[in-house]
């Protein structure tokens, strides 16, 4: 999975305490190796190795959260495909 700028994922209720108690984590920036991130709700920022990021999308921690753009675009294709 790439993960871009402003991709933003929910944070599981096991693992928000470790996150200030924040229920999303958004992208800031992704130079290859770490990621830094900003907390929902004001909550804090941080980074993490890429591969930790990989972990906790394996194991369900994190959820991507679809941004509305894509949403549509997809509704969109399945209008055109019926």
């Amino acid at each position: 999975m790439s993960i871009k700028e402003g991709t933003k994922f929910q944070i599981s209720q096991g693992i928000q305490s470790y996150f200030n108690s924040a229920e999303s984590l958004t992208v800031l920036s992704n130079n290859g190796i770490t990621i830094q991130f900003t907390l929902g709700d004001g909550k804090g920022y941080g980074s993490m190795p890429i591969e930790h990021l990989d972990y906790l999308l394996k194991k369900s921690n994190l959820s991507l959260i679809p941004n509305k753009r894509s949403l549509l675009s997809t509704e969109h294709d399945e209008e055109q495909i019926g």
